[in-house]
């Protein structure tokens, strides 16, 4: 019986005392000073896990699942790059390979640029290729 609670009982209770991780915090710091996480950059980030990660590095580090399909990171470090550049492009779909032929809602593209433009940082470096 002792055997039975410490092997299975104790870590179920351990497990359910566990705390709820809190929403991801997205802090970057870019050329114009520090920027905090906002509700749209983590919805943004949601959206881009959700419909964009299956080709797009959406997290940054590594590279992207298709080898044609650029990381985010790379996208929003791409010299010049604004919010509002960065909304156009991603509304005007006919800029999109096939497969990205799909619209966005105008409330998503402002969520995704959020997040993605937490990605851009003045220490970033592109990966040799």
């Amino acid at each position: 019986m002792r055997l039975l609670f410490l092997g299975v009982i104790l870590p179920l209770i351990v497990t359910g005392c566990a705390t709820v991780p809190a929403k991801p915090t997205v802090v970057t710091v870019d050329s114009s000073g520090p920027r905090s996480d906002s509700d749209s950059a983590v919805e943004g980030l949601a959206f881009a896990q959700a419909r964009c990660a299956g080709c797009h590095n959406v997290a940054g580090g590594q590279a992207s699942p298709n080898s044609l399909a650029p990381r985010f990171e790379a996208i929003a470090n791409t010299r010049g790059l604004t919010s509002d550049t960065l909304k156009a492009w991603l509304r005007d779909s006919h800029n999109y390979p096939g497969q990205m032929d799909f619209e966005i809602d105008a409330k998503r593209i402002d969520e995704l640029a959020a997040y993605m433009l937490t990605l851009k940082s003045p220490a970033y470096r592109p990966p040799i290729q």
